[in-house]
C-alpha cells in the first residue's frame, strides 16, 4: 500500500513539473517576446539548477517571474526526486519482505496442492482452487509470469518443478494433490516421475497437449490426465448434438448461478452412515439431489435408488444451491 502511494506521488509530481514547464515557457515567450525554444531553454537550465545564465536580458517583470520559475522549479526537482528514492526504496522492501513472508506461508503448508506451470491451464486451476478456497502454491521457472499471481496474494515459487530440492521446498510430502500443467508433454512426465517418488501416494493430474501422451503420462505415475484440446472438440460437438444437456451443465457449473455440483464424502460417525437415502431425507430437509453415490472400493452407482444404504467413506455427488451443498458437508462430516 505505501508503495502504490509513493507511486501516486511521483506521478503527481512529474505532471506538476511538466506543468511548470509549460507555464515557464510561456511566461517567457508572453512576457519577454522570446522565441518558443528559448524559453524552453532558460527554464530547463533554471529549474536543473545548471544555471548558465540569462539568454537574453530580462525586463523587471521577468525577472520576477523567473524568481518564481526558480523557487518552484527547485522546490518540485527535490521533490521528485525524493519521492523517486522513496517509491524505490518501498519497492525494494516490499518485495524483500513480501517474498519473506511468502517463504513463511510455504513452509507451513500442509494438506496442499502444487500447481506446476504459470500458463492458461494453471491459471485456471488456481482460480478455481482460490474460489474454494484450498491451499496451493504455483511453481514455474519464469519469474515474469509468477509476478502477476502473486499480486492476487497466492503463493508462488521459482523454480524447475522437474527437480527433487524444488518439489521438497515445497513440502511435497505432506502435499494432497499435484497438476502437471506445463506446456510440454516431456516435461509433464519428468515432473511425474519426481513427485511420484517423493509421495507414492499423491494424486497427480496432468495436463497432456498431444492425443498419444496421454498414455505416457500415466505410465509415470499420473492418476488422471486431461487434454485441453480433446476436450475443446468434445465440447463443440456435444453443443450440435446436445445444445440443452450442455446448458445444463453449464448452469450447474457456473459460479455466478444459484446451483452448484459437489462432492461430499461421509466420514464414519455421520448420521448418514448405515441409513438409506430415502431415510437421510436429504432432499428434503437440504434441497439437495444426490446424483450419484462413489464407494471407496466400488464403481459409481449413478442415479442411485431411494432404498440405496450410505456407507462410511462414500462420496455423494451432490447438486442444489450453496447453502444446502454445506449444511450436506457439515452432516456428513459431524458426528451424530
Amino acid at each position: 500500500m505505501a508503495a502504490v502511494k509513493a507511486l501516486f506521488n511521483l506521478k503527481v509530481l512529474f505532471l506538476a513539473l511538466l506543468a511548470l514547464i509549460f507555464i515557464g515557457v510561456a511566461g517567457f515567450h508572453f512576457i519577454e517576446g522570446w522565441r518558443w525554444f528559448d524559453g524552453f531553454y532558460m527554464v530547463l537550465t533554471t529549474i536543473t539548477t545548471i544555471g548558465y545564465g540569462e539568454i537574453h536580458p530580462l525586463s523587471h517583470v521577468g525577472r520576477i517571474f523567473n524568481t518564481f520559475i526558480i523557487v518552484a522549479g527547485v522546490g518540485l526537482v527535490l521533490l521528485f526526486f525524493g519521492a523517486a528514492t522513496q517509491a524505490l526504496l518501498e519497492f525494494e522492501l516490499q518485495s524483500v519482505f513480501g517474498r519473506r513472508r511468502m517463504d513463511r506461508d510455504i513452509s507451513r503448508l500442509s494438506d496442499h496442492y502444487i500447481i506446476c506451470g504459470a500458463g492458461r491451464v494453471g491459471r485456471s486451476v488456481a482460480r478455481e482452487l482460490a474460489r474454494k478456497p484450498l491451499p496451493f502454491v504455483i511453481v514455474d521457472s519464469d519469474q515474469a509470469k509468477l509476478a502477476r499471481y502473486s499480486a492476487k496474494g497466492w503463493l508462488t515459487a521459482v523454480g524447475d518443478a522437474t527437480q527433487e530440492n524444488v518439489l521438497r521446498e515445497l513440502h511435497i510430502e505432506n502435499a494432497r494433490g499435484l497438476v502437471a500443467a506445463t506446456t510440454t508433454d516431456a516435461t509433464n512426465i519428468y515432473i511425474i516421475l519426481t513427485a511420484r517418488g517423493l509421495n507414492p501416494k499423491l494424486n497427480i493430474i496432468a495436463r497432456a497437449s498431444e492425443e498419444d501422451a496421454e498414455k505416457h503420462l500415466l505410465t509415470a505415475g499420473a492418476n488422471h490426465v486431461v487434454s485441453p484440446y480433446n476436450f475443446a472438440g468434445y465440447r463443440i460437438a456435444q453443443t450440435f448434438m446436445r445444445p440443452h444437456v450442455v446448458d445444463f451443465f453449464d448452469t450447474a457449473m457456473n459460479r455466478h448461478k444459484p446451483l452448484e455440483i459437489e462432492e461430499v464424502q461421509v466420514l464414519a460417525g455421520s448420521r448418514f452412515v448405515g441409513a438409506t437415502l430415502e431415510a437421510s431425507r436429504i432432499r428434503q430437509e437440504m434441497g439437495v439431489i444426490v446424483l450419484a453415490i462413489k464407494g471407496e472400493d466400488s464403481q459409481m452407482r449413478f442415479n442411485p435408488a431411494p432404498d440405496e444404504v450410505i456407507h462410511s467413506g462414500d462420496h455423494l455427488i451432490a447438486m442444489g444451491e450453496p447453502e444446502g451443498l454445506r449444511r450436506l458437508e457439515d452432516s456428513a462430516t459431524e458426528r451424530a
